[in-house]
């Protein structure tokens, strides 16, 4: 188990600060995805259910909800973030060199 992390201030204020854009940018992707659906030559309850399925699955990905944001989770989110391709290790840049570090480390294992 990972010993906890204390985030710098300024680390979880731009996290706060970022995670609404990130979040708004990954449901853009979907709603292309959905509109692919569709458009697919399917007949309609194809698409209806298939439609249905994603946006049941979509609804549990952290790129749409995150539960409870809490600085203590924040490690955790950034590694659920990345690894539903949500965001990159690229999009930390503006963040601490730390926390950069941290995270790339995490999303190694």
């Amino acid at each position: 188990m990972m010993a906890e992390y204390e985030f710098k201030e300024k680390d979880w204020k731009l996290f706060r600060a970022k995670i609404g854009g990130w979040q708004e940018a990954y449901m853009e992707k979907l709603l292309k995805e959905y509109r692919e659906i569709l458009s697919e030559d399917i007949p309609a309850s194809k698409r209806f259910w298939k439609l249905e399925k994603k946006i049941r699955e979509d609804q549990k990905n952290p790129g749409v909800l995150i539960d409870d944001m809490r600085r203590s989770t924040m490690l955790v989110d950034l590694y659920n973030l990345i690894s539903w391709q949500v965001i990159t290790l690229e999009d930390l840049s503006d963040f601490s060199e730390d926390l950069q570090k941290k995270v790339a480390w995490f999303t190694e294992r």
